[in-house]
């Protein structure tokens, strides 16, 4: 072949690749670079150029480590979505965020797939007291007889099968326990945690204040991300427990904040 025709393959190659890119920040809201690079069989350092092409052309949104979908401060990926993005990444930071609970804990536990995890992880423990507005973390604990599971009140929301609204924070008005464990859709240094629903980041504030301290649970591809509506700022943050891949840079600001670091190794 000559060296005319291999460049003249060149852009039909590269243009499905692109495609391929975008069907799949399309399919899960966010994707690592990583991920991205594995799926099209490529390199990263050409996944990376041509998320910077695809940016250009206003089609994606490029983040610290991988790419998300045009007006994603607004998105509210879907549970299916999120259950399928950083599955092994998540399984790691349930584990090591699992060590920070002790019997005979009292915690709270917000919703997500990260959450969800977590609250697997739990059910070695006894006289564990466990308050939370996710249906999925109360599903995970239903058949531990040693935990004592509470649900709050509100309205269910079905893209994150969790309880919202004015009942769910009046269920958590008074409480006080150990911990809050708690997800979101973006972390940043600069605004904390995030998320794109109003009455999801009141019932994560009403968590949050419930508890002396509070840990967030987030994979590479939230940090570094920003959403609509802060829910917690980073100072108010103790710990983050994430994976080797979310990016340094972000990573030493939050610790500038002095939020305490638990790194997974996946």
């Amino acid at each position: 072949m000559s060296d005319t025709q291999s460049e003249s393959r060149r852009p039909v190659f590269a243009a499905e690749r692109r495609q391929r890119i975008l069907e799949l920040v399309r399919a899960n809201g966010a994707v690592s670079l990583r991920e991205l690079a594995q799926a099209v069989r490529s390199s990263e350092v050409t996944v990376r150029r041509d998320l910077r092409a695809l940016e250009s052309e206003g089609l994606l949104n490029r983040h610290h480590g991988g790419a998300t979908m045009p007006g994603d401060l607004t998105r509210e990926p879907s549970h299916m979505q999120k259950a399928a993005a950083s599955s092994a990444e998540k399984a790691a930071i349930a584990d090591l965020a699992a060590s920070l609970v002790e019997d005979g804990d009292a915690i709270v536990i917000g919703p997500g797939t990260t959450t969800q995890e977590f609250a697997r992880r739990l059910t070695r423990h006894t006289e564990l007291a466990v308050v939370t507005n996710s249906l999925l973390v109360a599903q995970a604990l239903a058949g531990c007889p040693r935990i004592e599971v509470v649900v709050t009140g509100g309205s269910l929301r079905g893209a994150i099968l969790a309880l919202v609204g004015s009942a769910a924070e009046s269920s958590l008005a008074g409480l006080r326990v150990r911990r809050a464990f708690v997800s979101g859709n973006g972390l940043t240094a600069e605004r904390g945690l995030s998320t794109p629903n109003l009455q999801v980041a009141a019932v994560d504030r009403a968590l949050a204040a419930a508890a002396e301290e509070v840990v967030v649970l987030a994979d590479h591809t939230k940090v570094g991300h920003d959403t609509m509506v802060q829910t917690i700022p980073a100072e108010r943050i103790a710990h983050l427990v994430t994976d080797d891949d979310a990016p340094r840079d972000v990573l030493d600001d939050l610790a500038g904040k002095g939020v305490r670091l638990h790194v997974a190794q996946t």
